[in-house]
């Protein structure tokens, strides 16, 4: 092309104004959630759905514009490695847990993904942070309170039976949090002159054997502590209780299953705020510089029914104190 031809080729391009602009931009991947569950669906079924409520009020809707991926052990926690790791295959924006076990697996198969855990008993023991005001891993929550809500709950079965002389505790050795929780209660129980039993429980089948052992040593009262394996047994626990007319003191959940008292935070609560959480993960937030927050609200629960059963008339001093009276 001659110097003119050239000329005349690049006033008509002038003359045509800009060509158009072509968006490269991809569309937003719909965010993934996945849940990892060491009991049963049906026994978090409270929690999900919690959990699912605080996402529509955020804007989520499940299928339209987030994915949630639910693994269950079914009480099998052997299981749970391989779970955490199918989740990060699926390369989730966040994992949401349910209880020490499920954190522990999941910090096992990732340490990038953000981690969100509702229910934390002692982040900071368990190693899942190094401070609540900036954790530093891939670890976010909230505290349950569990250290503190076990000392209260014996003082709670105490001034309910004052008769109390000997109790017993049951932990789980595999929730990190168990030893702080055993070591403010027993110096509850001192102040109390209660004489305190410590009952190690690795399963549902050792609970058998545990009771049978607390009816020979004339035990007389039983507290348990916020943990995954007595929340899904906490119906069998509460009902072996009040067989052997035992007051017994646990969750919130726990006295709602039967047991006569319940301390602590709302947990169902808690996972309807972990929306806030994955929310602000979703939009770019880092786990590691997301505070851990503290449950504000602890609620004292009240079974009359199962006072009735016990044979035991719950003083007015308490009975004015409880946030809920389950009759």
């Amino acid at each position: 092309m001659n110097r003119r031809g050239a000329l005349i080729v690049l006033g008509a391009v002038v003359l045509a104004g800009p060509l158009p602009t072509i968006s490269l931009a991809q569309p937003r991947p719909i965010p993934r959630i996945g849940l990892l569950i060491p009991e049963t669906m049906n026994t978090d079924a409270a929690r999900i759905d919690a959990l699912r409520s605080g996402l529509r009020e955020r804007g989520y809707i499940e299928g339209r514009n987030i994915v949630i991926e639910a693994r269950a052990a079914d009480g099998n926690y052997d299981r749970l490695p391989g779970m955490a790791a199918e989740l990060v295959a699926l390369k989730v924006d966040a994992i949401v847990v349910f209880g020490s076990k499920a954190v522990s697996a999941a910090q096992g198969a990732t340490t990038t993904i953000p981690i969100v855990d509702p229910v934390m008993g002692d982040p900071i023991a368990a190693g899942l942070g190094t401070s609540l005001a900036r954790p530093g891993k891939n670890v976010t929550g909230s505290v349950q309170f569990s250290v503190e809500a076990g000392a209260k709950r014996l003082e709670f079965l105490k001034e309910a039976a004052p008769r109390i002389a000997r109790a017993a505790v049951m932990i789980n050795p595999a929730n990190p949090g168990s030893a702080r929780q055993v070591q403010a209660i027993r110096a509850t129980a001192n102040a109390l002159n209660v004489d305190l039993r410590v009952f190690e429980i690795h399963g549902e089948a050792e609970l058998a054997a545990m009771f049978a052992t607390i009816e020979r040593d004339r035990v007389d009262a039983i507290l348990v502590p916020t943990d995954s394996l007595f929340r899904a047994n906490a119906a069998e626990i509460s009902d072996r209780a009040a067989k052997l007319k035992l007051p017994s003191a646990g969750s919130r959940e726990y006295a709602n299953a039967g047991g006569l008292i319940g301390y602590g935070p709302d947990a169902v609560d808690l996972y309807r705020h972990a929306a806030y959480f994955v929310d602000r993960i979703i939009k770019g937030a880092k786990p590691a510089e997301l505070p851990i927050e503290q449950a504000t609200k602890v609620d004292l629960v009240i079974n009359l029914r199962t006072a009735k059963t016990l044979g035991i008339a719950i003083p007015q001093t308490l009975l004015v104190r409880a946030n809920d009276v389950v009759r």
